[in-house]
């Protein structure tokens, strides 16, 4: 197992370089981080053009500046922002832990209602619940991520105002300033993230919910399903011990995959909810044509995505010992 996990990731290293080029390539040709200094009026002074210049290495040809930008991260430097007080580095780190706690919160219970729905839909097939649980399965499937989250939001605003008490936030990761006492903060910070963790949430059971349910029927209508039950286990076993553990590898599948598409969502949920994470950067970075931000975004992301699709490959062995004696 060891192996084919360092195999794995020596296969991803490609993968993250040329993801990284592609993306400081469009980046540098997309814009011109001085365009707000060439545009200010009365004219900025050359001196300072050309001072902003060197520093961002932009009198530097493309490929030089990647791998001096990328040589520079394996040494914890990002390179410098278009806003010359602000450090990269420190800024992603510090966003990274408010956008991962969503996403994996998010994420442990899209799987776990998406698991439990669907194995009782696959169960229940064809009867009342089947297809309440298909509905709303196609309706969240269909909602776009930022209506979710604005009527999610608004529902809190207006919950909040017929208790004429705050009980549901709807701005910001956590209160400005934040309550005395860690056990307060760790209570308002969970507070904080009720609503966008339901609405990133929603949309990722859905599609998942509907896999699982699917992979349940193929799985209950297999040969050694119909074995097990003639040995005399029980439903239960057979439905847990064998059916379901079977079934969760294409769900593992599924959600290693989405991990991209989830982080796409953070992004919009933060920016309705106004969180400043990952997603908050992200925008400002592209805003202000800020390519060793914008790179070093998703540099991060690339890793995260990576990291999840090794774990899944992992997950594979622990799910089927036909994989892990392989």
């Amino acid at each position: 197992m060891l192996a084919f996990a360092v195999r794995r990731i020596v296969i991803s290293i490609p993968v993250l370089l040329l993801s990284s080029f592609i993306v400081f390539a469009l980046g540098t040709l997309a814009g011109n981080p001085l365009a707000p200094l060439l545009a200010k009026n009365p004219p900025t002074p050359p001196n300072v053009i050309a001072a902003e210049t060197v520093r961002l290495h932009l009198d530097e040809p493309l490929i030089p500046r990647y791998f001096s930008w990328l040589g520079g991260v394996l040494h914890g430097d990002f390179g410098p922002s278009v806003v010359s007080t602000t450090d990269i580095g420190s800024e992603l780190a510090s966003r990274f832990w408010v956008t991962i706690r969503l996403i994996a919160l998010a994420m442990v219970i899209a799987l776990v209602v998406a698991v439990v729905v669907g194995v009782i839909s696959a169960v229940k097939q064809y009867t009342a619940t089947d297809y309440t649980t298909t509905f709303l399965g196609f309706l969240f499937l269909a909602m776009p991520a930022f209506w979710l989250a604005i009527l999610l939001k608004q529902a809190g605003i207006e919950f909040n105002n017929a208790v004429g008490d705050q009980v549901l936030y709807t701005i910001g990761a956590s209160s400005i300033p934040p309550p005395p006492g860690l056990g307060a903060q760790i209570v308002d910070v969970l507070g904080h993230m009720v609503l966008p963790t339901i609405s990133l949430a929603l949309i990722s059971y859905a599609a998942w919910s509907r896999f699982t349910r699917a992979s349940m029927l193929e799985v209950m209508n297999s040969d050694y399903i119909r074995l097990a039950r003639a040995k005399g286990l029980s439903r239960r076993t057979v439905m847990i011990k064998h059916a379901l553990r079977t079934a969760l590898i294409p769900l593992t599948t599924v959600t290693a995959l989405d991990i991209a598409s989830i982080i796409g969502g953070a992004v919009v949920t933060e920016t309705v909810f106004q969180w400043k994470g990952m997603g908050d950067f992200l925008l400002q970075s592209i805003r202000t044509d800020d390519v060793y931000a914008t790179s070093s975004w998703l540099l991060v992301s690339a890793v995260v995505v990576i990291a999840f699709n090794l774990i899944a490959d992992l997950l594979y062995g622990v799910l089927d010992p036909r994989i892990r004696y392989a």
